[in-house]
Formats: structure tokens, C-alpha cells, sequence
């Protein structure tokens, strides 16, 4: 097959032919360019063999020189290749800027309803060029994976990660709280209750992670194995059901609606450690100015969230 002659066309063919239609003559054009005028001569003469018409009319003497037809028409598709290439350059400076561009964010549920609906929104109104594609998953391994093979540009996580290259930064703590049914006599306790008193409740959990893994090893260290229930990873179902007296909850005071008539939420007071929220990427890429903002902004939104819960 014969090679096609337009894959041998070159940018600055183009150009050249735009810069002669604007100046009306090759030497205004060579210096507009910086070329001289036989650079000039040959970009046309090889942009005519590639395209296999004549583009110019050269009547020489002191008439000026015009384009033909298919100079014409070319010119057109030329100015529109130029108009994208200087777009394509704004976008770049643009990206280079912080403000333009794909920013790939995984996350939990949690942190999806409580955090991210003021931290997208502030986001957005400072970086409006730049498109934040959120990925949930459950699974909080499986978010660092995506981090690591470069599918995600930065997660939030539960800390710390024990995980290289991988880099992190905590933006909150979330203590933990009980979360009991209306009624129930845990609520009428004058302190809050032991981790054996809490484990000889029927439990309703979530579905295992590295942070929950913790708070039930922590209630089988009172001596009794906690009995769970039901496990699920969504956190209204989990207080739907202990609003219906299921069981009770060890939960993050993120996952919990403290407005929930159904039931009660109960400060813990540090008996089982905060859970540490922050954000994890990869130490060995570039971050981009769009990362470095977005990480500011979410340092702030979670300061300002935590300094709430505790003027509260």
C-alpha cells in the first residue's frame, strides 16, 4: 500500500502558508516567522507536493501574490488547526496552573457524606476547570491498590498505611461513639460504659476493614468475644437497624446521624482510640498543582470541621 502523502505534512508547513495569506508576500512572512525567505519558499513547495495542488499564485514582478482555491480552502482548515493548537497550549498552562485538568479521588462512604459535599463544593469554586472523578470503595485496600498502580491520583484512607511508596497525610480524627436504641438503659448510664459492658450487647458491625478490625479486637480484650449480629458497609443500615433494636453500634462519629430520633449517641471519652482520616498518594509521582490544592483545601475543610465538633 502506497504510504499516504499527508502524513509527511508538518506543522510548520501550515503555518507558513497562513503567515504569507496574512502578509501577502514570502518575505513579510519569512520575517514575521524568523525564517528567511528560501525557508519560507521550500516549506510551500513541499506543503504543495503533499498535497498535490498548487496553493499559491506566483505572478511575479510587483503583483502581489494570491491563494489559489484549494490555497483557499486549506487556509481555512489551517486556521482552524491553529486556533486548537493555541487552545491546547492555554490548556496546558492552564493544567501547569492547577486549574484545568483530571483529578482521579477515591473515598469511603463516610468521608463522601460528611466531608467531601463542602470540600467539592469550595473546590470547585477555586478550581473550576478542574474535573474531580470520585471513586467509592468499601474495600479500603483496594483503594490503595488503585493509588499504586496509578488508576487513582490520591485517596482518602483510614491511617496509618503501612505500605510502600506510599505517602500520607492526616486530616482528622474521628472518635468513636455507641450508638444504642432509644430506651435502652446503656443511655441512662451517669458515665459511659466498659468495653465488657458494651460487649455483652448484640452487635451490629461493619463489614471487615483495618479500622473496625480494631474496635473488635479491643472489645474481645474485656474478656468477652463481642457477639455481631449483623455486619453491614452502609452506614444508614447499620443505625437503621439499631434504631429497630437489633444490637448497639461501635461506630466513627462520621458514619453516625446524631439527629436520628431512633437513637442514642453516646461519647465513648477516648475508650477506643480516634479514627485517623487522611489522604494517601503515591511518593514516587509528580503531583500536580490540581493534587496540591486539592490537599490543601481538604486540610482545611477538616480542620475547620473538627474545630465545629469541638466548640460544640
Amino acid at each position: 500500500m502506497e504510504p499516504d502523502r499527508w502524513l509527511g505534512l508538518d506543522l510548520r508547513h501550515l503555518i507558513a502558508l497562513k503567515a504569507i495569506a496574512d502578509e501577502g508576500s514570502f518575505g513579510r512572512a519569512a520575517g514575521r516567522l524568523g525564517y528567511t525567505q528560501s525557508a519560507i519558499s521550500q516549506q510551500i513547495a513541499t506543503l504543495e507536493r503533499v498535497v498535490g495542488l498548487r496553493l499559491i499564485d506566483r505572478p511575479g514582478g510587483p503583483r502581489p501574490i494570491s491563494l489559489t482555491e484549494a490555497g483557499r480552502i486549506l487556509l481555512r482548515h489551517v486556521e482552524a488547526i491553529e486556533a486548537r493548537l493555541f487552545a491546547a497550549k492555554a490548556d496546558m498552562e492552564a493544567l501547569e496552573a492547577g486549574d484545568a485538568g483530571r483529578l482521579r479521588v477515591g473515598t469511603f462512604q463516610s468521608v463522601g457524606a460528611r466531608v467531601l459535599p463542602t470540600l467539592l463544593r469550595r473546590f470547585g469554586q477555586e478550581h473550576p476547570r478542574v474535573e474531580v472523578v470520585l471513586q467509592e470503595h468499601a474495600e479500603e485496600d483496594e483503594l490503595l491498590e488503585l493509588v499504586e498502580r496509578g488508576a487513582l491520583d490520591l485517596t482518602f484512607m483510614t491511617l496509618p498505611v503501612e505500605r510502600r511508596p506510599l505517602e500520607e497525610l492526616e486530616l482528622l480524627r474521628d472518635p468513636y461513639v455507641l450508638v444504642v436504641p432509644a430506651g435502652s438503659p446503656l443511655a441512662a448510664l451517669k458515665r459511659p460504659p466498659t468495653m465488657k459492658e458494651i460487649a455483652l450487647q448484640p452487635l451490629v458491625g461493619f463489614n471487615k476493614c483495618r479500622a473496625m478490625d480494631g474496635v473488635e479486637t479491643q472489645l474481645a480484650s474485656s474478656g468477652r468475644a463481642p457477639n455481631v449480629v449483623f455486619r453491614s458497609d452502609n452506614n444508614g443500615t447499620v443505625q437503621g437497624l439499631v434504631g429497630a433494636g437489633v444490637g448497639v453500634s461501635v461506630a466513627p462519629l462520621l458514619t453516625v446521624d446524631e439527629d436520628d430520633e431512633s437513637t442514642v449517641v453516646i461519647d465513648l471519652a477516648g475508650r477506643v482510640p480516634a479514627r485517623v482520616i487522611g489522604l494517601v498518594w503515591h511518593r514516587d509521582r509528580h503531583r500536580s498543582p490540581a493534587t496540591e490544592a486539592f490537599i490543601a483545601t481538604a486540610t482545611t475543610v477538616c480542620r475547620e470541621l473538627a474545630s465545629t465538633r469541638v466548640a460544640a
